[in-house]
């Protein structure tokens, strides 16, 4: 066995095992006193020869201290080491001012660097302790606007203010530096906080200008809050300042964005009328409103226009007039005014393809958006990374990750840091992808980083937590959100409700829906609607009634999803005449049944064999304009061959593909099914190869039944060579469900030998499907053999058959195996479930096996996991709940000793959970 197992390492193995986390050169032993600043992981620390630990600001220092400093070999050297935290750091050592001004320059113009508000406020600091008034100005307002957040923001302005109250009164603020803070705020819509420093300005006793006032009302309007902005403009006017070019364009886009295109044309308009120049930006502006009222054709007229009032388009009108022919399906069109606009010398920027990009992503066209990704490097433009994050969400939300990914390292080899947003994608698409763990790893990169989590971010952790299962973990990062001061919204809870109802736990599901009140939130539709399906689900249909008059008592609309979960629910009860009731009720209320709801009602009829029945409610449903989904077919396909109607099924099938509706794996199976049981098993395969050729990935369901068929047949043609295959009913079938538990290693290998006569070479997904129901029933021998039988064919495994075989030997208790496994696994690049190394460590310490168990848990540390989650699932959902405390309490000592520390709420679950009188106690 052990043999076996090593033999299919992956060559990247060859790596050093010492190598560990990046960024962890130091063991921290924190005695479990718990630090409130920044992660501990990113501290800037490097080795010297003698492997001992050196700061880094204090290397920089000391080179800094010498003439000539900018030529020293060694500061060329640190420098690609050397972030914004180390230039904070810096600032802090008592660094003579000019100095510091030099090196923050000499720093600021090497690749990959960027000065962020932190260390802009570090050498603020420095400079007016040093009364450099005048070059400081300079650095607050550079600091103003590298603002990227509106985190970022909220500090600047707490420097901004801290400054303005304490500093020097050589150094408050000038309106010149106000005005700056108002178009940062504006640009970030923080319109509460624009009206704050507006009224400090006023306090400040300085007289607000032009720009003051044209900044107010551009930062309403953004918002379309015209009514606020007409206000600015009232005292504009009492101030004696006349409305510009700038403030009408301003409003129009004010009332644009109120939707209210009449007003924003009368504005338009006036502007003639008081004798104000149109500028590119109102014209914009209001192309950009008839565009998103979809009235195309009137924004083209106002386009024609522009020469009119010596107005030439800019790369923005062009921009929103392509982005509204491609999204009003005339892409052509939007081509060729694409081509035209390059040909008018308005080349396209990276706005206008990140733009292009991210509406093709939104229609699917992942091909034509990396086409036009890569037209922008041929163009000699370079890609922001508003422009990757465009692509990889496009990728994320396609379920295609590992291409997002590729293209994260792309952006990061072109020296692009990925911000918020990229972080929030990508943890998306691998939660989507049902790879939370990976989600969680990425999660504290994210934090190492020193980048703040949004609600997005832990909205969609929670979600992919739910999604495997895990709902523990799911409502211990609503803890650690709503320890960082964000606030659950209604699309936290609905995961968590969705689960706890498909878990059963109805009671529980219905008291966190209760509670919603209680923290200021409405149940949307959809948390209802989760609801009402779980209780129809469980057959409580009555319950899921009174919850159905519940929701519009609280003047909450069902939709087509609410009334669909009670008429698929009654279906299941049998109670047709009730779901036929409610169809028309739903349809008296305005609301279009969808297909779903005629495909539950046609299901549910041929299952009670009333196929002319059922015939009619599907001519009913194209009558009404709806066209029949996969679904719809396969409910006929499978009724069809169960009754060994193969005809029909294949007429229904051809129906289907004229009407480019594209078989799923269901359809594919039932297929299957129906030729199996009629004895004609090679005609199977050639619908297995059929399934093959279109890219639908056959599962375990699917191998069940061509398994089942395959061993029936060969059953047959060995009782009697001679017999034909009806006599295939003279013996007792095999119970599908049997299939894995009886299947041998010779008839497997028989099965793909036939696969491959039927022109069905087998992939890496077919023994990846194959072994994965091996396993499933513990038969790691068998399984073994198709490992063997796969890497003779010249493949290796993939993750999914690691996961398998990991699975299968901690089920079979085989410990010292599944380790030497996940190391293998590792060692390709993978991370393996932590399941499994929890599955792992407590068996180790049943077996008394102390030694491999700290080692397994010291291993995985040197991966990139997310230590909560380590501490969660391994410390307190593993060993503690096995009543191991002081097992547990030795490996949260080690994670300690490494320096990996879990979060605060975490140490007090952990402390909570281990007896009285240990030493954990959090100092």
């Amino acid at each position: 066995m052990h043999g076996f197992l090593t033999s299919v390492r992956c060559p990247k193995m060859i790596r050093s095992a010492a190598i560990g986390r990046p960024g962890k050169l130091l063991l921290f032993n924190l005695s479990r006193k718990y630090s409130s600043s920044s992660s501990i992981a990113s501290l800037p620390q490097t080795l010297n020869l003698e492997g001992e630990s050196i700061d880094l600001s204090a290397q920089v220092l000391s080179i800094l201290s010498h003439r000539g400093w900018q030529k020293n070999p060694s500061l060329k050297k640190l420098a690609p080491f050397i972030t914004p935290f180390h230039v904070c750091n810096l600032f802090d050592l008592n660094l003579d001012a000019n100095t510091a001004l030099g090196f923050f320059d000499w720093i600021g113009r090497r690749p990959g660097y960027k000065h962020d508000v932190k260390s802009y406020s570090s050498l603020l600091t420095l400079l007016i302790r040093a009364r450099f008034f005048g070059i400081a100005e300079k650095i607050r307002i550079q600091m103003i606007k590298s603002c990227g957040s509106v985190e970022e923001m909220l500090f600047v302005l707490d420097v901004a203010r801290r400054m303005n109250r304490d500093g020097d009164h050589k150094f408050k603020l000038t309106i010149r530096s106000y005005n700056f803070l108002l178009q940062s705020l504006s640009r970030f819509l923080m319109t509460d906080e624009m009206k704050v420093v507006y009224l400090e300005l006023l306090n400040d006793k300085i007289p607000p200008n032009i720009y003051t006032f044209n900044t107010m009302i551009n930062g309403y309007c953004k918002v379309g809050n015209v009514v606020e902005a007409e206000l600015y403009l009232s005292k504009m006017v009492q101030a004696s300042l006349n409305p510009d070019k700038f403030t009408y364009a301003s409003l129009i886009l004010g009332y644009c964005r109120q939707k209210n295109l009449n007003r924003a044309s009368e504005i338009f308009e006036l502007m003639q009328q008081k004798g104000c120049p149109r500028s590119e930006g109102a014209y914009d502006n209001l192309i950009h409103g008839f565009c998103q009222a979809g009235r195309i054709d009137e924004a083209f007229r106002l386009f024609h226009q522009m020469p009119d009032d010596k107005c030439h388009p800019t790369v923005r009108t062009y921009t929103v007039l392509i982005l509204a022919l491609y999204r009003s399906g005339r892409r052509l069109e939007g081509f060729d005014l694409f081509r035209e606009m390059g040909e008018k010398g308005c080349d396209p920027n990276v706005y206008t393809y990140t733009d292009l990009i991210k509406s093709l992503c939104k229609e699917n066209k992942l091909e034509d958006a990396h086409k036009m990704f890569n037209e922008i490097s041929e163009k000699g433009l370079v890609p922001s990374v508003a422009t990757y994050n465009a692509l990889i969400d496009g990728y994320c939300k396609k379920g295609k990750v590992e291409v997002a990914f590729e293209i994260l390292n792309t952006m990061e080899s072109n020296r692009y840091s990925p911000d918020t947003i990229t972080y929030n994608e990508l943890i998306y698409g691998l939660c989507k992808a049902k790879k939370v763990h990976k989600a969680m790893a990425l999660f504290s990169k994210m934090l190492e980083r020193g980048m703040s989590p949004s609600l997005i971010t832990y909205n969609s952790l929670i979600d992919g937590q739910c999604k495997e299962g895990h709902l523990d973990s799911a409502f211990r990062l609503l803890n650690l959100m709503t320890a960082n001061c964000l606030h659950a919204d209604k699309y936290t809870y609905s995961p968590l409700i969705d689960t706890l109802c498909k878990e059963g736990r109805l009671e529980e599901a219905y008291a966190l829906f209760d509670s919603l009140a209680e923290k200021g939130l409405r149940a949307n539709e959809v948390i209802y609607t989760t609801l009402i399906d779980g209780y129809c689900k469980v057959g409580k249909v009555d319950v899921a009634h009174s919850l159905l008059d519940k929701m519009i008592d609280e003047d909450c609309s069902p939709n087509s999803h609410t009334y669909n979960a009670l008429i698929d629910g009654l279906c299941k009860e049998k109670k047709m005449h009730e779901a036929s009731l409610l169809l028309e009720k739903m349809v008296k209320e305005g609301l279009e049944p969808t297909v779903f709801t005629y495909t539950s009602l046609i299901d549910e009829l041929l299952k009670e064999s009333q196929s002319h029945q059922a015939q009619r409610v599907f001519e009913q449903m194209l009558s009404l304009g709806l066209q029949p989904d996969v679904c719809t077919y396969t409910v006929f396909i499978r009724t069809y061959c169960s009754q060994g109607k193969l005809q029909e099924a294949e007429d229904m099938m051809a129906k289907m593909n004229n009407k480019g509706v594209l078989p799923d794996l269901v359809t594919y199976t039932a297929l299957i099914d129906g030729y199996g049981n009629l004895g004609l098993i090679g005609r199977a395969f050639v619908v297995l190869k059929q399934m093959v050729d279109a890219g639908c990935k056959p599962l375990i369901g699917t191998y069940s039944v061509i398994l089942k068929h395959f061993l029936d047949d060969r059953r047959v043609r060995e009782r009697n060579n001679n017999i034909v295959l009806d006599s295939a009913a003279n013996l007792t079938a095999i119970d599908i469900s049997d299939v894995w538990k009886t299947l041998d290693t010779e008839t497997i290998l028989k099965l793909l030998e036939k696969m491959v006569e039927h022109g069905c070479t087998p992939s890496i997904d077919t023994y990846d499907t194959l072994i994965a129901g091996f396993c499933k029933e513990g038969r790691l021998e068998v399984a073994r053999e198709l490992v063997h039988d796969m890497s003779e064919r010249g493949l290796l495994p993939n993750e999914d058959i690691y996961t398998a075989l990991v699975g299968c030997c901690c089920k079979l208790e085989m410990y010292v195996e599944a380790s030497t496994l996940l190391g293998n696994m590792v060692g390709c690049g993978h991370l393996p479930q932590l399941e499994f190394y929890k599955t792992l460590v407590c068996g180790l310490y049943d077996r008394g096996n102390i030694g491999k168990a700290k080692e397994v848990f010291c291993s995985l540390l040197q991966c990139d996991y997310n230590y909560d989650e380590v501490a969660w699932k391994i410390l307190i959902d593993g060993l503690l709940k096995k009543g191991l405390a002081d097992e547990c309490s030795e490996l949260l000592d080690i994670m300690e000793e490494k320096g990996c520390q879990p979060n605060y709420q975490t140490y007090s679950m952990l402390i909570e959970g281990l007896p009285d009188g240990s030493d954990g106690a959090i100092k």
